[in-house]
């Protein structure tokens, strides 16, 4: 009988480990301090835990679990929630919250009938490179199951609120994982092979192992300044190709015609985040949402949007190059737990809108800064 948690890594993959419950209960959120403290440590070490069989979970023990991980967390979803479902915002197609737990984000794909988790019937649409992207695929490209990496990025509101600690992936409905689809990279010629809907993740930790040692030296001491409510911000422009970041066409709103946004409330976070377990250096940058970089030494801006936005496309790229992605490919009952401050993730595949998919998604803004320590 196990009577204590089990934690394996992932054999082949460049991260992640896989947890086996203990044989007292199957709800992660009721794990004794013991165990709960080892799932911890496996967190911050592997980036990414999978919990199978967790189809049941409610979203009250979702929700118990994620903020367990972080006493400072504050008590409402990691990003506002009128902004978040703002028609100007390039998440206002995201997800729809679990009514007696907002706190849940309900995302995929299909329409479902009344009755999960309290909602009436409701309709969700999967992020698409076909709405996002500068340059889409062609219909031909996706007949031949091409896909994308929808946009790279960190669970965060990045104005006002701090980025989550971590965030919890349940899956409830999945596409078979005998679907496959194929991201080509552009640039390279290199190609992915993933199950359809597959969460991609990079570590923080080897995109910052992969920089040169000038480059490290330019991530430890700058900031990043992110937009005044970045996702309205953005949401006229179009990403590149990988989904790292936006091309630059002046089409950002102006900054007097967003809604009202106070200087004491832009988020200006290191580009390298600590790991509080290893002690190991994470390059932490959400590339869709930065608006300019500044020496942390003196303050000055060291490159405006444009150039700050290549910068950031440029440090983070090697990351994203198949080897070392961990592109998960769901079961029903997956839980995935991340470490949001360790890894950078992106939605993938390519769905019709007959294609069932839903996900309970939970991040709870922190009630700490992440951190440098140089």
């Amino acid at each position: 009988m196990n009577t204590k948690i089990s934690i394996s890594p992932i054999p082949g993959k460049p991260l992640g480990a896989t947890v086996k419950m203990p044989s007292y209960t199957t709800d992660p959120s009721k794990l004794n301090e013991e165990d709960f403290q080892l799932l911890k440590n496996a967190l911050f070490r592997y980036s990414v835990l999978v919990v199978p069989n967790e189809a049941d979970l409610s979203p009250e023990s979702q929700y118990a679990l994620t903020i367990r991980f972080d006493p400072s967390t504050s008590s409402h979803y990691g990003h506002d929630e009128k902004l978040f479902h703002s028609p100007e915002s390039v998440l206002a197609k995201d997800g729809k919250c679990v009514p007696r737990r907002p706190e849940v984000m309900m995302v995929g794909n299909g329409t479902f009938p009344a009755g999960h988790e309290g909602m009436g019937e409701f309709t969700l649409e999967h992020p698409s490179q076909r709405t996002f992207h500068k340059r889409t695929l062609t219909p031909k490209e996706i007949t031949n199951h091409h896909t994308r990496f929808y946009r790279w990025h960190i669970d965060a509101a990045l104005y006002e609120y701090s980025p989550p600690v971590v965030t919890t992936l349940l899956g409830v409905v999945v596409p078979p994982k005998t679907e496959r689809q194929t991201i080509y990279y552009d640039d390279t010629g290199e190609k992915l092979e993933v199950s359809t809907g597959a969460t991609a993740f990079i570590s923080g930790k080897t995109a910052f192992d992969l920089l040169s040692q000038k480059d490290k030296e330019f991530a430890l001491n700058t900031t990043v300044v992110y937009a005044p409510h970045p996702y309205i911000y953005i949401h006229k422009c179009k990403a590149t190709s990988d989904g790292l970041t936006m091309v630059s066409e002046g089409k950002e709103v102006p900054l007097d015609e967003l809604p009202h946004w106070e200087e004491a409330k832009l988020k200006k976070l290191p580009m390298v985040w600590t790991n509080p377990v290893t002690g190991n250096q994470h390059l932490q940058i959400h590339s869709c949402c930065v608006y300019n970089l500044v020496d942390e030494k003196t303050g000055k801006v060291v490159a405006e949007l444009e150039k700050a936005r290549e910068i950031c496309h440029k440090l983070v790229r090697p990351a994203i190059s198949p080897s070392h992605v961990y592109a998960h490919a769901w079961n029903k009952g997956d839980l995935c737990i991340f470490h949001n401050r360790g890894v950078i993730h992106s939605v993938t595949g390519e769905m019709p809108s007959n294609e069932k998919r839903l996900m309970h998604q939970c991040n709870v803004a922190s009630g700490s800064e992440p951190v440098c320590n140089v």
